[in-house]
């Protein structure tokens, strides 16, 4: 080995040290690199999930039919996410969704007043709920978790749980006729997008 390659070896060596350094590990063989980790972004101890049917409060009939399966199949698309459960009794939360809102708009017509672009936009509430023994029914979409533990200060009534407060989901798709996209594949797509916010609401550091 001649001098060039020993000195690009140590350098190589020195490098090496330095990364590895920089790898911190977490419990469950979960890796920290420069910031980012491999551990899913779930709360490990809400194991489970119950999803309700999604109620429809629109025109729009079976829209909650295809929700709730697209939220179901986001769900077991991501790692770490609660497994869904059919069996309420058994589940660590509850996900219900209601559709509050179908709406249709003209962005742009053409020259015989058809429509060139158009836009599909959907409002959907959604609460997720805490069934786990001592957890006092906590609201997870609210912004600030209940703890039932927590002691009244001396004169005060005991904290109640707080009223479920709805994160409310506005997916829209726009869609072109003479391009050959249609309200069905617009709906499609709204529906999608829609299940994966909910699902991103769902991760610890949202």
């Amino acid at each position: 080995m001649n001098e060039i390659q020993y000195i690009r070896s140590i350098a190589f060596c020195l490098f090496l040290t330095a990364m590895l350094g920089l790898v911190g590990c977490e419990g469950g063989a979960h890796f920290n690199v420069l910031g980012y980790t491999t551990k899913p972004p779930f709360d490990a101890d809400i194991r489970s999930v119950y999803v309700a049917i999604a109620q429809n409060s629109t025109y729009r009939r079976d829209i909650e039919f295809d929700l709730t399966q697209a939220v179901i199949h986001e769900l077991g698309m991501r790692a770490g996410a609660p497994r869904v459960t059919s069996r309420r009794e058994v589940a660590d939360s509850e996900l219900t969704l209601r559709i509050v809102a179908f709406r249709k708009g003209t962005i742009s017509i053409n020259e015989l007043g058809e429509n060139r672009q158009a836009e599909l936009a959907l409002n959907i509430e959604a609460v997720w709920k805490d069934l786990r023994p001592g957890k006092g029914g906590d609201i997870l979409t609210n912004p600030k978790r209940f703890d039932p533990n927590l002691q009244p200060l001396p004169g005060e009534a005991a904290p109640k749980a707080p009223a479920a407060v709805p994160l409310q989901i506005t997916p829209t798709a726009t869609y072109a006729p003479e391009l050959g996209s249609s309200n069905a594949t617009a709906e499609r797509e709204a529906v999608v997008k829609a299940a994966r916010q909910i699902v991103n609401m769902m991760e610890i550091w949202r």
